[in-house]
Formats: C-alpha cells, sequence, structure tokens
C-alpha cells in the first residue's frame, strides 16, 4: 500500500456514519430502519461519495476487490449458513432443570462453531424457550444464551462468526482459530459454570405449581430436516477445503472466474440444494424468511463500500494510533465490537496491526498474538450490547415474542453483561495477554 496517496481523514465520515446509524437506528427509529429498503438506501447514499473519491482517487481497483473478493464470499457464506440452518427444526418441551439448561447451552456453545452463532441462536433459542415455558423465573437465561451461543461460542472455526472469515479471508487459514480452544474452553467453562449457579438459586424459587406443570408437561424432542446435516458439513468443507491453500490457481490473476469463485459457486450449489431437498413445513415451523439474510446484504454492502478507504486510512497511519501491545487490540476491538458491528472491527483492527512492524511468526500478514487478540474481542465483546453482533437482537425478539420481559438496552449493559461478561473478559485477557 506503500504506492498509494495518504488517505485523508475526512473520507472516513461515510464509515463512521454507517456503522453510527446502524446502532442508533434500531433504538431511536426503530420502525423505519425495520424496512430493508431503508437501510439499502442509507448504505448507498453513504456509498456515492466514497465510489466517486476512489474513481478520481485511482484507487477504484481496491473497491473492486473489496466488494468481489470480501463482500460476495462474505454474503454468500452467511447465506448458505441461514439458509441450510434454517432447514432444521427441533422440536419439544423437556423439564427445566438447572442442569438440563446448561446442556442446551454447552450444546449451542459447541455449535455455534460449527453452524454459526446466528444457525447455532435460530436452531436451540426456541426450544428452549418451550422448555422454559412454565417457569416464571427465565430472563437470566436469554441472558446467558446470548453470551454463549449468539457469541462466545462461535470462536473456533470462521463459520462461527462473521469477523472470523474476514479474517479467514484475510489469509488466516481455516484450521488456525482452532489455536484459540484454550480460550474458548476457559471463556466457556466460566460461563456455563455461572449459568448453573445462577440458574440453580432462581430454579429454587419457583413455585411448586410451576415444576409440577413442568414435569406433566413433557414432549420429547424431535429433529426434522435432518438432510441439512449433510448440506452443514458441506458448507463446512467448502470452506475448509476450497481455498487458495489447497487450491493455488483460485489466486491466479487470470484464472477463469469460476475457478476464482469456486468456494462460492460449491456454497450457492448447496444454498439451493437446501432449497429444493428440505420440506416447506420445515421452514413454516421455523418461521423462516428472507429478510434477516436480506437485511444483512443491505447493510453490508454500505458496510463493506465506505470501510475501504477508511482500511487503508488505518494501515496508513497504524504506527501513529498508540496500538502495540496485545492487550490493547484485545480491548480496542472489543470496545468498538460492543458498541459498533464486530466484523468490520475486527477488519480495521487488522488493518492496523498491517501497519506496524511485522514480528514473525505471521498469520494474515500480522504478528499472530495480535490476531488472537483481535479474533477474541471481536468474538466475545459483540455480548456486551444488544447491537454488538446480529444474533443479539434475534434472540432479544423471539424472547418478547414467546412472552419474556427482556431488559432495555441499557439495563441489559447494568445488570448483566458489565457485572458478569466484562470480569470475564478481564480475567481472560490477564490469563492470555
Amino acid at each position: 500500500m506503500n504506492d498509494i496517496e495518504p488517505i485523508p481523514l475526512w473520507i472516513l465520515i461515510p464509515f463512521a456514519a454507517q456503522l453510527l446509524v446502524i446502532a442508533l437506528a434500531p433504538l431511536f427509529a426503530g420502525h423505519w430502519w425495520e424496512n430493508n429498503r431503508n437501510k439499502f438506501v442509507v448504505s448507498l447514499a453513504l456509498s456515492v461519495p466514497i465510489v466517486i473519491f476512489m474513481f478520481f482517487g485511482g484507487i477504484i481497483e481496491k473497491l473492486e476487490h473489496q466488494m468481489l473478493f470480501d463482500y460476495l464470499p462474505f454474503i454468500v457464506l452467511l447465506g448458505a449458513l441461514f439458509v441450510v440452518t434454517g432447514g432444521i427444526h427441533l422440536n419439544g418441551d423437556i423439564m427445566a432443570k438447572p442442569s438440563v439448561n446448561t446442556l442446551f447451552l454447552a450444546i449451542g456453545y459447541v455449535l455455534a462453531s460449527v453452524m454459526g452463532t446466528t444457525g447455532a441462536s435460530m436452531l436451540l433459542i426456541r426450544p428452549l424457550l418451550r422448555t422454559n415455558s412454565q417457569r416464571k423465573l427465565k430472563v437470566h437465561t436469554v441472558l446467558f444464551f446470548i453470551a454463549a451461543v449468539a457469541n462466545c461460542g462461535g470462536l473456533l472455526t470462521p463459520l462461527g462468526d462473521p469477523p472470523l472469515f474476514l479474517l479467514y479471508l484475510r489469509g488466516a487459514s481455516f484450521t488456525w482459530f482452532l489455536n484459540l480452544l484454550p480460550e474458548w474452553l476457559l471463556a466457556g467453562v466460566i460461563l456455563l459454570g455461572i449459568y448453573y449457579a445462577v440458574d440453580s438459586y432462581f430454579f429454587r424459587k419457583e413455585a411448586w405449581q410451576d415444576i409440577s406443570a413442568d414435569l406433566r408437561e413433557k414432549v420429547p424432542l424431535r429433529i426434522t430436516g435432518n438432510v441439512n446435516f449433510i448440506f452443514l458439513t458441506g458448507v463446512v468443507l467448502s470452506v475448509a477445503f476450497i481455498n487458495l491453500s489447497y487450491i493455488p490457481e483460485m489466486g491466479r490473476e487470470h484464472a477463469p472466474v469460476w475457478i476464482k469463485f469456486l468456494r462460492e459457486i460449491a456454497l450457492l450449489a448447496i444454498t439451493a440444494a437446501s432449497l429444493v431437498f428440505t420440506k416447506k413445513r420445515v421452514r413454516r415451523l421455523n418461521k423462516f424468511t428472507w429478510t434477516p439474510i436480506l437485511e444483512v446484504a443491505a447493510v453490508f454492502l454500505g458496510i463493506f463500500v465506505t470501510m475501504t478507504p477508511a482500511l487503508l486510512f488505518l494501515n496508513q497511519n497504524a504506527e501513529s494510533m498508540g496500538l502495540h501491545a496485545p492487550w490493547q487490540f484485545y480491548y480496542a476491538t472489543g470496545a468498538l465490537s460492543s458498541f459498533l458491528d464486530n466484523a468490520p472491527t475486527a477488519l480495521a483492527l487488522h488493518s492496523v496491526a498491517l501497519g506496524l512492524p511485522a514480528v514473525p511468526p505471521l498469520v494474515a500478514g500480522v504478528p499472530e498474538i495480535l490476531l488472537e487478540a483481535v479474533s477474541m474481542g471481536a468474538v466475545f465483546f459483540g455480548a456486551i450490547t444488544y447491537i454488538g453482533n446480529g444474533p443479539n437482537f434475534m434472540v432479544k425478539a423471539i424472547a418478547e415474542e414467546s412472552g419474556v420481559k427482556m431488559p432495555g438496552f441499557f439495563t441489559y449493559m447494568l445488570r448483566f453483561s458489565l457485572i458478569i461478561l466484562l470480569p470475564l473478559y478481564i480475567l481472560i485477557q490477564l490469563i492470555c495477554f
């Protein structure tokens, strides 16, 4: 990037505006923001000055690369996971004992790295709510579900959380993220241990008539749409093996289009197969609609366009930002991921790391320890607020639809994330960095 003219600070304004709209619109203009057309209009409006700047600045090829080799693979993967996991339905109502609820969260914690935090959340949140339908005290269960399944559990693979897939596209291998297994285990054991203690406390406070009703109204768990587990395996294998490491031809400048985008073609084929071979009744039971993935496509169109010069700016000015130590990258990524979307945040801090002196061992072009800090900060801290990660609001909405009185934005932080999650994340930093 040394051959690029210095990027002016003002060109970061559209990127900052895009992130602020995403963060604040659900809170202050929720009804207006629900319309995906409005999200698309905002993305286009903020993208226009970026396109003009990069075209006349002679760096339009940077934007083309960002959209073709970051945005397109990102949306195709999320779409594949969304469709495939949306074809798996888990039904049933078993007794909502602390051990059962903890097992639900533990299974979701593991599945989050396999089918993504969104997929695992959508698969398990309704069965968990049905299981706890007779209990009066269950808000805490949804809160811990957001932390464990919708966020922290997705640390182990690029499929787990969008920021990790973007780092995978920047050069981190599929299996590299397994190096974060000790941190993933530490966070999971502590988080689930705390939950078990909290749920045991509230279980003892439940009225006997509610517990007896729970004992009587049991329905065995049953999974439908099993064919999608085959398709999910196909998604995992496609991301793991259809890449430059195994097929170097994908990176050649004059390679055929079908070679360059072989992974995306495979994922689209899997998506189509899932739509064809999944019974419509299964998707109806899951209340499957295209709205969430269209929302992601509309919002991230603006993010990826406006982010392009911002990443160049951060790379050019990395050494003047005062970020050098792993713990600084961990908290900087975490702080931004808490209130903005964690996917662009991870790329922004990765660009900062790229601008620092290269200290081996390197992964995705940056010191490995810094990439670990960015990955953990993005995934873990997405649970600090409802807006830190996409599944958070989805889980909250489904819980409220089921009659659970969820805390508001600031109450969630004051009564849960800042007193439960933040101390855990600080402990992890003290141990790891």
